[in-house]
């Protein structure tokens, strides 16, 4: 959603933000192998009878200016979640949120949770300045959480704003974060590549504009692979952010690779069982 001010319209968020603070993130949050059996994670069901069976979330979420100021002032909003007894998931969740809120590469945030970047945003946000951090679930069943994390930001002066999200895969009983490579079959990273390059095909072939001038769009927008994918009932999604694979108007895209292309390519407890 774009952030303005009262007086004045502000520019909506577009372009990236600093993704690779929250792979440490996951990376940190679990182990570098997935689970050792051969159960399946992703149950046959549709999600609307897994997710019942899923994880109880309560809502995190408030809207705050800066303490004592008045007229035009930086604003925070949070519209997350929380896992009652689950407090592994819980923390990673607001810890990640903090960390998207970092852009600069070259140096670690000097904050680790919500509440210390509240902390440190009221001590140097200006007057324009606008934060909005989201948690949403995107798919659950009794053994997976596959979270979606949101962060969008508005700072006094710039041109535009910037946008960047991130899929958080969570084993509920392992108590971990499932990264691209937990995912995947050993050996399997070109492959699934491919399989989403396919995907990729078939949906530019959805878009008038790109159908109208293929090898210009592919020029401008060509495909690129992506680490930040998440399990859900129907197959992986794999989330792009804005202007990443398409122009800002296109918004975030996002892939759908149906499992039964993905036999052999993902590790076969994250597969649906057999029909």
């Amino acid at each position: 959603m774009p952030m303005h001010s009262p007086s004045e319209p502000r520019p909506p968020f577009y372009g990236r933000t600093a993704l690779p603070a929250l792979a440490l993130v996951l990376v940190l949050g679990g182990c570098a192998s997935g689970p050792q059996d051969n159960l399946s994670l992703v149950p046959a069901q549709l999600d609307q009878q897994t997710s019942r069976e899923g994880l109880f979330t309560q809502p995190v979420k408030w809207s705050r200016t800066r303490p004592g100021c008045q007229g035009e002032c930086p604003k925070l909003t949070v519209d997350s979640l929380a896992f009652p007894g689950h407090p592994r998931l819980t923390g990673l969740i607001d810890h990640a949120l903090a960390a998207m809120t970092w852009v600069d590469a070259q140096s670690a945030a000097p904050y680790d949770t919500l509440d210390s970047f509240e902390a440190y945003y009221w001590k140097t946000a200006e007057s324009r300045d606008e934060v909005q951090l989201s948690a949403r679930t995107r798919y659950r069943n009794e053994r997976l959480t596959v979270v979606e994390l949101d962060a969008g930001q508005y700072r006094t002066g710039m041109a535009h704003g910037m946008a960047g999200s991130q899929l958080l895969n969570w084993d509920n009983t392992a108590e971990k974060a499932l990264t691209i490579d937990n995912l995947l079959a050993p050996g399997a990273r070109p492959a699934f590549d491919a399989a989403l390059r396919a995907e990729h095909a078939r949906w530019l072939d959805q878009h008038a504009d790109a159908i109208d001038n293929r090898d210009n769009f592919n020029r401008m927008w060509p495909f690129a692979p992506s680490d930040n994918v998440g399990l859900t009932d129907l197959g992986v999604l794999v989330k792009y952010q804005p202007y990443e694979i398409a122009p800002y108007a296109w918004g975030q895209p996002e892939l759908l690779i149906p499992y039964d292309r993905l036999r052999d390519i993902l590790r076969p407890q994250f597969l649906p069982p057999k029909s």
